[in-house]
């Protein structure tokens, strides 16, 4: 028996709530039209203005919500796009994450934020996209490892991967340039007359810890004159930074530079210095990578080397799209060229922050980087 109009709010919507799962069909009874009409007026399909006024006005009144699975399988899209990181508490991600959404958002995606923690939690992410729920994927992997590796080539779902893949992974990639970041920064702190720096890592087997050891190593290793070794700390973290600090600053004797792996790292750098009773950056001068907000905020101001998070984000969301409307275009590789910000950590008198602004490059370039290195 077909169910009038008055019926129909009665048995589908009490005080504007519906009681199970209002469909289209019902919605159009509502409003005195066709289903097909009610679909094309709900859809943004062609109907008349008065049509389309009376099937929304009966969907607002039933409480109809779109069902997105169906529409998702009649669109092939899902409006949606999955981010995935190590730790979504770290403010480098957030920063990314901000960016990425701006960007995304603007195209009419939702973007759902995945925490990957492990590489093996990385590798699960990737084969989870075949199961449809995400029109495209940025993933930021800590580790990338031969089975992240295989289930990236495997995917048919488009993936952007913010850091670095080994040249025979065919991915959009956005990078950061960790090998200048430690350059810039042991050349600061040799400049402001620094002798003795320790690097204070985080675990060495992550790509970043991996690419900032290195970058370390070739820094100071055109500053003969200065003393250096390297240190690990047990995650990228104040807490872990602090540990590790710590032990460094009681040795003898005392070194008098901190290179620290990232800001959190830093930041429990500089902790620990004051609770040992030593002044920064008189007694010890310390310094971080990433250049987040924290690092604006602490005292003394950290001096840090901004690796482009916005940018990083914004180019790979970009990418992404690109590869989404176009999936056969070829595969680019984009490198975010470092900043150093000085703040009163390593110097005791600053003009300011001296910052220069950083740029991308294209793949190209970054190939021709890469070739001098070797």
């Amino acid at each position: 028996m077909e169910l009038s109009r008055a019926s129909t709010v009665n048995v589908y919507n009490t005080r504007g709530r519906a009681l199970v799962r209002v469909t289209i069909t019902q919605v159009a009874v509502h409003a005195g039209v066709s289903v097909a009409s009610a679909s094309r007026a709900l859809n943004g399909q062609i109907a008349s203005a008065k049509t389309v006024a009376k099937v929304q006005q009966a969907a607002e009144e039933l409480g109809y919500v779109a069902d997105a699975t169906a529409q998702s399988l009649k669109l092939g899209r899902t409006n949606q796009l999955a981010y995935a990181v190590a730790d979504i508490g770290n403010p480098v991600y957030v920063e990314m994450m901000t960016a990425i959404e701006r960007v995304v958002s603007a195209s009419g995606y939702r973007l759902v934020l995945s925490s990957t923690g492990t590489s093996s939690s990385s590798v699960d992410v990737v084969r989870d996209l075949g199961r449809g729920y995400v029109d495209g994927m940025i993933l930021s992997p800590l580790r990338v490892t031969d089975e992240l590796l295989s289930a990236l080539a495997k995917t048919p779902t488009p993936v952007v991967v913010l850091g670095r893949l080994p040249d025979s992974a065919t991915l959009d990639t956005v990078r950061a340039d960790s090998i200048t970041a430690m350059r810039l920064l042991v050349d600061h702190l040799v400049e402001e007359g620094r002798g003795d720096v320790v690097f204070v890592n985080g675990p060495s087997d992550t790509t970043p810890g991996a690419l900032r050891r290195d970058g370390f190593a070739a820094a100071v290793a055109a500053h003969p004159a200065i003393s250096a070794r390297s240190v690990g700390a047990d995650d990228f973290t104040i807490a872990a930074g602090y540990a590790a600090a710590l032990r460094v600053l009681q040795e003898h004797p005392r070194p008098d530079a901190i290179v620290a792996a990232n800001d959190l790292i830093g930041i429990g750098s500089i902790q620990a210095a004051t609770d040992l009773g030593l002044t920064v950056p008189g007694d010890i001068a310390i310094t971080g990578v990433d250049n987040t907000e924290l690092a604006g905020v602490i005292r003394p101001g950290l001096t840090s080397v901004d690796l482009g998070a916005e940018e990083r984000g914004r180019v790979a969301a970009e990418l992404l799209l690109a590869r989404i409307e176009e999936p056969n275009r070829p595969a680019h590789t984009v490198t975010v060229a470092p900043s150093l910000v000085v703040r009163g950590s390593s110097r005791a008198r600053t003009q300011g922050p001296a910052v220069s602004p950083p740029s991308h490059r294209t793949e190209a370039s970054d190939l021709n980087d890469e070739r001098a290195a070797r």
